[in-house]
């Protein structure tokens, strides 16, 4: 009999913790950490992320809206349209150095799930207030008590900080913030 094992994960709630820039190359950080924190130690997950998938991001951290609906707010209002939302994110495995996700749909209880970039999953995860979830084994880095590599990292989880350097960034601008 041929097939494919299953494996059962062990899942962590997760929340986003911060959003930072990495100073070597210039790209965004979001970093989840257990939901119980305090608990739990001082395991973290840094995923890479783009741009983009950062000021959707940093916007819902900072309870900021655009004039106009972006992408992510059109994906919400779709699914909203048909009854539908997002009930958790869950991030699963790391192959070949790309994190993996999966994104589950609540629609009538029918449930669906989806796969998507993690930097995706969380902004939906963020836009339906869904809790997000990670396997435990991906939370292999421990926070930084170190000053130092907390300026390399340009870690800030200060709102007003983020909020006032979000009013200054126009959506024309991607790729050209720094975060």
């Amino acid at each position: 009999m041929g097939g494919k094992a299953i494996v059962a994960l062990k899942l962590i709630q997760a929340k986003v913790v911060s959003l930072a820039l990495d100073s070597a190359t210039q790209s965004p950080v979001v970093v989840l950490a257990p939901l119980d924190a305090e608990a739990d130690g001082k395991r973290v997950l840094p995923i890479w992320i783009g741009h983009t998938e950062a000021w959707v991001i940093a916007m819902e951290l900072s309870d900021l809206r655009s004039a106009r609906p972006m992408t992510h707010d059109l994906l919400r209002d779709t699914l909203r349209t048909f009854d539908a939302k997002v009930t958790r994110v869950d991030i699963t495995e790391l192959r070949d150095q790309t994190f993996y996700a999966m994104i589950t749909l609540d629609q009538n209880q029918n449930y669906y799930q989806i796969d998507a970039r993690p930097s995706d999953s969380i902004a939906m995860a963020l836009k339906f207030g869904a809790s997000i979830y990670v396997a435990e084994d991906l939370f292999f880095l421990e926070r930084t008590e170190n000053k130092e590599e907390a300026e390399r990292m340009n870690l800030t989880n200060d709102p007003e900080t983020l909020e006032e350097r979000l009013r200054k960034i126009n959506p024309e601008d991607f790729g050209k913030y720094s975060l």
